[in-house]
């Protein structure tokens, strides 16, 4: 069973037991996380698309912790005027880990 879930923007693909990093979020190790925009859900052969999201799906989270992401270099130049610049940036990210996709039957 798998979900795809949107959060921040972007569109995970998620099944139990995976950890996932998303978007930094100030939520405690060992917290639990709900997602309840769900784009869709697959149960083998069973495939729902919601419009835009699937009515009656939640993807419960647990939270892992904080990590940081590969490092990005920021370079400034400025030609013929004795400037250069470089710096570098990590973006903190949450980790956690999918618990449970919880799907009530449809009506």
């Amino acid at each position: 069973m798998y979900a795809i879930i949107a959060d921040g923007g972007r569109q995970y693909r998620v099944e139990e037991g995976q950890n996932v990093v998303v978007d930094y979020r100030d939520a405690e190790p060992g917290s639990a996380i709900q997602f309840d925009r769900v784009l869709a859900v697959s149960n083998g052969s069973d495939i729902r698309i919601g419009k835009p999201t699937v009515a009656g799906v939640t993807v419960t989270a647990q939270v892992v912790g904080a990590v940081q992401g590969e490092k990005l270099t920021v370079q400034k130049f400025r030609r013929r005027k004795n400037l250069r610049r470089r710096t570098g940036h990590r973006q903190i990210h949450t980790s956690v880990r999918i618990e449970k996709i919880a799907v009530e039957p449809p009506a």
